[in-house]
């Protein structure tokens, strides 16, 4: 019986270990954690189907763009009272398919390796673009706000993405709020530069998660049912005096999924990471890089 039962659970690991290299996940959802230490998406392995590699010329190394991800400490509940997701979502592999994806595309040359930062890291004003993923349970420092004002006023550019529903929005908006009192959201126009500076995107398309998105094909269904209105795509973006945007959030869509699980279903592929989310996410870094 005891010989019987360490084999069930052995199987019963083994099953969980395949389903977290299977689909990047732990067995009971959510992305294992990424320690304090790791300062690029490189150290990190790939939680899909692997992470495409990469050199840029020599003496070129630094004079590139770099998917930076800033790692946060989620002080809220989120979603429903549950704890909303990490920082680390998705990573490595869409900070790096989409850096990859981003210099076959365009003329811009991209770290093969990304950048992992705190908003105090004396490095932050290094890298003129930052993205922050499942802000519905974030909540900054006071030393945190501080910094992300002066990054953003000193020309910096932030990109908020995969956080579903109402309460998940209620708190970014609060957030930023405490970095700019004086400022709101505004949703973005169908006819904004940004939806044309690369590729031609005409609506603002939803990108769900992997399975569900492979669901869709049966059900209809591309949204994660949150409270309120989670199935309503909106771009939002703050400004500065001069009309920069400084902040851009991609509400009620993953896309971050949509550069991670690319190699996944080839479903999935076309209609969600090909049509969707790769031309946001080059329209965006080549709008932020360019303005």
């Amino acid at each position: 019986m005891k010989r019987r039962v360490r084999l069930a659970l052995l199987f019963c690991a083994a099953a969980a270990l395949a389903c977290a290299q299977r689909y990047g996940r732990g067995f009971w959802g959510g992305e294992g954690p990424v320690g304090p230490d790791v300062r690029t998406a490189r150290e990190i392995p790939s939680h899909s189907t692997g992470t495409p590699m990469w050199e840029n010329p020599k003496g070129f190394e630094r004079d590139v763009f770099t998917f930076t991800r800033i790692r946060y400490t989620s002080g809220r509940r989120g979603y429903y009272g549950r704890r909303s997701g990490s920082w680390s979502t998705d990573c490595p592999d869409s900070d790096l398919n989409l850096s990859y994806r981003l210099q076959q595309m365009t003329s811009i040359k991209c770290s093969p390796d990304g950048r992992i930062l705190e908003l105090t890291d004396e490095e932050l004003s290094a890298h003129p673009w930052i993205y922050i993923v499942e802000a519905g349970g974030m909540q900054f420092s006071d030393e945190e706000v501080a910094a992300l004002r002066k990054y953003l006023l000193n020309g910096g550019f932030l990109m908020f993405d995969d956080f579903w529903g109402e309460s998940a929005w209620r708190n970014v908006e609060r957030e930023m709020k405490r970095v700019f009192p004086e400022r709101s959201f505004a949703e973005l126009p169908g006819d904004h530069p940004l939806y044309s500076c690369v590729f031609q995107i005409k609506t603002k398309g939803q990108v769900p998660n992997v399975r569900t998105g492979e669901e869709s094909q049966y059900t209809g269904v591309t949204w994660e049912n949150h409270d309120g209105d989670s199935q309503t795509v909106h771009h939002r973006a703050i400004h500065d005096d001069k009309g920069r945007m400084m902040v851009f959030a991609a509400h009620n869509t993953d896309n971050g999924d949509g550069w991670e699980r690319e190699g996944e279903y080839e479903y999935y592929f076309k209609n969600f990471s090909e049509k969707i989310a790769y031309p946001l996410g080059i329209n965006v870094v080549f709008y932020a890089m360019t303005h």
